[in-house]
């Protein structure tokens, strides 16, 4: 997993509330346990018309937007179903952070497993960072993990909480697997001394 500390980049506005797991990531695209080649499917339903072409109206589709890295949505991002895909699918698109007043609780914790930061903040503080994405690809918004602030293209700063153990999961690159990887030195010895007083396991 990448360290996440700074990330400068375009920020795409989805006011919409309630933008579930479904609308994320469709269920017909679940089959997968891979966790790349999902981003293509990434808000299917509301990204693609009928005819498989892309809805122009979609705001990811829009020129100013297709390479944003982050995400100001409307309350209660990633409720519904809890499927691990929809951080996946976001992941893959390029989507390191997302922006909201509150977030389903599955989804919120999985995000960190894929380094991916989501951010709580007031109402008001989304709404100024809102209006900062709805400026397009010259506003440059920025998140800093580290000092845990967000910055609008104009210098406006909004700090925010987060778990310090998230936080250092999430700058140090540490998914489940790394976690356990940083033990591996117990591991061994617990293994070794095991085999010796146990040999018959």
């Amino acid at each position: 997993m990448e360290k996440f500390e700074k990330l400068t980049g375009i920020a795409a506005p989805m006011p919409l509330v309630n933008i579930d797991t479904d609308m994320i990531i469709p269920k017909q695209f679940l089959k997968t346990i891979k966790r790349s080649g999902l981003g293509v499917h990434a808000f299917d339903e509301m990204r693609y018309l009928d005819d498989g072409s892309e809805n122009p109206e979609f705001v990811l589709n829009q020129p100013a937007y297709r390479e944003a890295q982050i995400i100001v949505a409307g309350d209660n991002f990633g409720c519904g179903s809890s499927r691990e895909h929809a951080p996946w699918a976001l992941a893959d698109f390029g989507i390191k952070a997302v922006i909201s007043t509150s977030f389903a609780d599955i989804f919120y914790n999985n995000c960190f497993k894929n380094g991916m930061l989501p951010i709580v903040l007031p109402q008001e503080a989304v709404d100024v960072l809102m209006k900062d994405a709805e400026k397009g690809a010259n506003a440059r918004m920025i998140v800093d993990l580290e000092n845990q602030k967000v910055v609008t293209s104009d210098g406006e700063e909004f700090a925010f909480e987060i778990d310090s153990f998230k936080k250092h999961c999430l700058m140090e690159g540490l998914d489940d697997i790394g976690l356990t990887m940083e033990k591996v030195g117990a591991i061994d010895t617990f293994e070794a001394t095991a085999a010796q007083s146990r040999p018959w396991v």
